[in-house]
């Protein structure tokens, strides 16, 4: 791994994303990026700053009467042939531009550039959010160090493309098996082909009608869908079993588990294996530092279709909003990009709603 340059926090924040994106950070593989955030912000006087594995948590300490947490992965999706980065017109292109280093960049420079804001702030740049969530840097923390993520309010710098997404999706994942009776193809009468029996369940996916329901005055939009199935023991062999896997994002109004009674009440009369899941997040833009928030940012805050980790800081107990520079479309894509303007509008909305008591 190549030695990583000084993060300039003092520069502009397209150029410290430009920076960002270009110390490859796939998740596991955070250390280079972690270890020169800290050293960017560890000199700052009006930071206390904590390194817990790959996170760096940095804290003002103001007596404020509230407290916000922004907060952000620093970890990428594997490398595409999508480094270094590179500028076309408006446009940084580079894997992690979108998701979300350009958020990140955006939260650097407050946390550098905002010495005395009229709310205390917890800054949080975390590791493995791109992978299962036992290894995500923010679980570790809300399991080990809850008090570093105590907080009024939390804004998540996932890609919103400049608008407020509240809440967040609940997701999880299901096999729905069928069982048959194993035969020689030749003689597929004395089998029953479980592949076959498949069918019913693919055409309940089919026919199935998802919700739309409104959760603080948020429109959300459900989904049921198949997204594996294995079945088959050789080519002359009628299988036996056959597992349609099934994944339902499900609205911040339901709990875990009555988003799994529904899914149970959906493949009635089939042997239903829940594999893993994560709740969702009410929007929580009724607080009143929330609705703050929303002020300053503007726009007319819509719902997040998605899973983020803002459902970790509802279940501490903290509201949370998305709010970050980032298309969401472009997660992930090889061509993934972000606007230079987009990302120096972000930072200046943040810098309004922070403010500055010494300024």
């Amino acid at each position: 791994m190549p030695e990583v340059p000084p993060l300039d926090l003092a520069g502009d924040v397209r150029a410290l994303t430009a920076a960002l994106v270009d110390v490859e950070s796939v998740s596991g593989g955070e250390k280079a990026l972690a270890d020169a955030i800290e050293a960017a912000l560890a000199p700052l006087p009006h930071l206390t700053v904590v390194r817990d594995g790959e996170a760096v948590v940095a804290r003002t300490e103001l007596g404020r009467a509230e407290r916000v947490v922004i907060a952000g992965h620093i970890d990428t999706v594997p490398l595409a042939g999508n480094l270094p980065s590179r500028v076309e017109g408006d446009l940084l292109y580079g894997c992690g531009t979108s998701d979300m280093k350009s958020g990140v960049a955006v939260a650097l420079k407050l946390a550098a550039g905002v010495p005395a804001p009229v709310r205390d702030v917890t800054y949080v740049f975390y590791d493995c959010e791109e992978v299962e969530a036992a290894r995500n840097g923010l679980t570790r923390l809300a399991r080990t160090r809850p008090e570093l993520l105590a907080g009024d309010f939390a804004v998540l710098m996932e890609p919103t493309s400049g608008e407020i997404e509240g809440g967040c999706q609940g997701t999880l994942r299901a096999q729905v098996t069928v069982q048959g009776r194993r035969s020689h193809s030749a003689r597929s009468w004395y089998g029953v082909n479980a592949v076959h029996g498949a069918e019913p369940i693919l055409a309940r996916l089919n026919a199935y009608q998802a919700r739309e329901p409104v959760v603080d005055g948020l429109a959300y939009h459900e989904g049921l869908n198949a997204v594996g199935i294995a079945g088959g023991v050789a080519g002359n062999v009628i299988p036996d079993e056959c597992v349609v896997t099934v994944n339902y994002r499900f609205a911040p109004d339901r709990s875990m588990e009555q988003a799994e009674e529904h899914v149970r009440e959906v493949f009635e009369g089939y042997a239903v294996r829940f594999t893993d899941g994560s709740p969702g997040a009410r929007p929580g833009l009724t607080h009143p530092v929330a609705a703050a928030f929303a002020g300053a940012i503007g726009g007319t805050p819509r719902a997040k279709l998605g899973w983020t980790d803002v459902a970790r800081f509802s279940e501490l107990g903290v509201p949370a909003v998305n709010y970050g520079p980032g298309d969401p479309n472009l997660a992930h894509q090889q061509g993934e990009y972000v606007s230079l303007e987009m990302i120096a509008d972000c930072e200046r909305r943040m810098t309004a709603w922070l403010g500055d008591a010494a300024s």
